[in-house]
Order: structure tokens, then C-alpha cells, then sequence
């Protein structure tokens, strides 16, 4: 009797030492901050950063202007994304946390894409957007919805999701990501753009289409 409680506790600790490890992506904090740096000579590294001295970080370190700036539209997509990521705001790494300003021309697409590292929180703050995100295999069922000024969605980790004005006006929305670094991978440009290409008999195999189809689309990326 003994020797199965212990082997059920040693499987229950496990499970749990298991469970934390795959929801941890960013770190947890063990100071107030770690400003990264792009100093080699810094003695500390942190979640990929270099780290500044705390008694030398200053007011800037967790400071990003310009958010209400619109980003430029003029594209094929009529998308744009302002990030501000520790890549922009040095204090903001360990942290788990970033933010985003999505802008879009009159029916703009910001087209599929995941983020491997984050889930993603959108607010709209003007306009409408289409959006919506699909579930893994084997089901990959669609979930969307047409959001208005003030509606909120949340974009699961690593799922492929899309936002769409669906307005004959400019949209805006807000994004929070809950990394301090999410990425992104948009799927038409990984897999038709990538470098060196695809092998096109993968792809003609992947899609169910012909090999001039296949070209095309890698022509366009």
C-alpha cells in the first residue's frame, strides 16, 4: 500500500514539475527590473538581454513616444503594426509583456500569422475589424467575430488568427501581448518565402495544387 501512494506522489510530482515548465515562457522576475542593453561587457544576461545596472536605469528605459502616431497604410496589405517590445522599451524585459498598434486602410488585412511566444488581447479603438483565430488539428474550426470601437478578443498562443477592416474608413486597434518578445510568423510568407524555398513538389503535395501554382505564389514573396 505504501509503495503505491508513493509511486502516485511521484507521478503527481512530476505532472506538476512537467505542467510549469510548459506554461513557462517568460521568465518570472527575480529583481524589480533588468533593462536590456546591447553591452557584451554587461555581467548579467536575462531572457536573451544583457542587463544594465539597476542604480543606472532612468525614466526612458520604460518610456516608448509616438503611439498615437498612425502607422503607414500605403502598402499591398493596407496593414501596419508599431511594436513596442523589449526591442523598443529596454525595461520591459523579464517582464512578460508588450503592446502593439495595429493600423489599417479601408479593408486592410492583417493577413494569418501566430505569435509562438504570447497570447494576444486586441481592443478596437476605431473602426471595425473582422477577426478570428482556428483551432488546432484535427478539428481547425474557425472562431470569428466583427468587432466594433471598444470590443475586445483575445487571440490564443500560438494559433493562427487575422484582423480585417471591414469598414470603408480607417481602423485602430491595440494590442497586449503577454511576452516580452511574442514574434511573429505570418503564414503565407514562411512557407512561400522562405529562404532557401520550399521544395515545390512539398508544396504542390501540401496544397493540392500544381507546381505553376506554387511557383506563382513563390514569386510574389
Amino acid at each position: 500500500m505504501k509503495k503505491a501512494v508513493a509511486e502516485i506522489l511521484a507521478y503527481i510530482a512530476l505532472w506538476v514539475m512537467f505542467s510549469s515548465l510548459a506554461y513557462a515562457y517568460d521568465p518570472s522576475p527575480l529583481q524589480d527590473f533588468c533593462v536590456a542593453v546591447n553591452d557584451s561587457n554587461s555581467v548579467v544576461f536575462v531572457n536573451g538581454k544583457f542587463c544594465q545596472d539597476p542604480k543606472m536605469a532612468t525614466a526612458n528605459d520604460f518610456f516608448f513616444p509616438g503611439l498615437n502616431v498612425p502607422g503607414n497604410t500605403s502598402n499591398k496589405l493596407g496593414f501596419m503594426v508599431t511594436q513596442v517590445t523589449v526591442n523598443q522599451i529596454g525595461g520591459l524585459n523579464t517582464l512578460g509583456i508588450s503592446l502593439a498598434r495595429l493600423d489599417f486602410a479601408p479593408y486592410g488585412l492583417n493577413p494569418p500569422h501566430t505569435h509562438p511566444r504570447g497570447t494576444e488581447i486586441l481592443t478596437v479603438m476605431e473602426g471595425s475589424l473582422f477577426v478570428g483565430f482556428v483551432t488546432s488539428n484535427p478539428d481547425n474550426r474557425l472562431i470569428s467575430k466583427v468587432l466594433c470601437q471598444g470590443d475586445v478578443f483575445v487571440f490564443p498562443i500560438g494559433l493562427i488568427h487575422f484582423q480585417q477592416n471591414v469598414g470603408n474608413t480607417p481602423a485602430v486597434a491595440i494590442s497586449g501581448l503577454s511576452s516580452q518578445n511574442p514574434g511573429v510568423i505570418t503564414i503565407a510568407n514562411a512557407v512561400f518565402g522562405s529562404k532557401p524555398p520550399i521544395s515545390v513538389d512539398v508544396l504542390t503535395k501540401a496544397f493540392q495544387v500544381d507546381n505553376n501554382t506554387v511557383s506563382y505564389l513563390q514569386a510574389q514573396f
